[in-house]
């Protein structure tokens, strides 16, 4: 234990009292969605880790894991005035957005064109036209939203999908969710999983198979 005063000892926690475990004030957070993408908490980390004693770190390795196995990483972000969620295992990266370059001639109105991501032209989807989501007026929020993209897919099938705001990351039960609310109709109803409460917001869950399926076929 006195190791580990140590060596948390002349390194600041902000992600305890401003970012994602805090009050959520970090200016960075509209940035880097998670502490965890931050280059001061990887900063962090590596002067913690540097200053471990290897009996310790090993302690820690064989240590088993505090929460549930169950519990899978979730991307929550708003479409118009749904919001929806992402197993984080889907996502290549949250980018900030970007120049989309329209197609002549697209099949299916939901390829908005492409964007470039890395150097690579990609293709850009909405979301919100493939699952069928009427446009809403903007809700009136307490600070700006900032829109996001989504890369999505992996390696050699990655697309990407606007987002009107990312809420952040969460920990829930893919195999516990609450089932669909009867309104729920249409594609969203066909591409999604069950409902999650996050933060105490009713949060649509998408299959990301299903999903990706869906966006092969708009691209076909």
């Amino acid at each position: 234990m006195t190791d580990a005063i140590e060596a948390l000892s002349g390194v600041d926690d902000c992600w305890n009292r401003i970012g994602i475990r805090g009050d959520k004030s970090c200016p960075q957070l509209a940035e880097h969605v998670h502490c965890r993408n931050c280059p001061v908490y990887a900063a962090a980390a590596k002067r913690i880790l540097d200053r471990l004693p290897p009996a310790m770190e090993a302690a820690d390795e064989a240590a088993p894991p505090q929460h549930s196995a169950n519990l899978s990483s979730l991307l929550v972000f708003r479409l118009h005035r749904e919001w929806m969620g992402l197993p984080t295992r889907s996502l290549d990266e949250v980018a900030g957005t970007r120049g989309i370059i329209s197609l002549p001639h697209r099949r299916d109105p939901a390829v908005l064109g492409v964007t470039n991501v890395r150097g690579t032209l990609t293709v850009c989807v909405s979301l919100p036209r493939l699952l069928g989501l009427d446009a809403a007026a903007p809700q009136t929020r307490d600070r700006p939203a900032t829109a996001r993209m989504l890369i999505f897919g992996g390696a050699g099938r990655a697309v990407v999908l606007p987002v009107d705001e990312v809420e952040g990351m969460h920990e829930v039960d893919l195999e516990a969710l609450e089932p669909l609310p009867s309104t729920v109709q249409g594609a969203s109803l066909k591409y999604s999983r069950g409902v999650a409460r996050c933060g105490g917001r009713a949060v649509g869950v998408l299959d990301e198979t299903l999903l990706m399926q869906a966006l092969e076929r708009s691209l076909a």
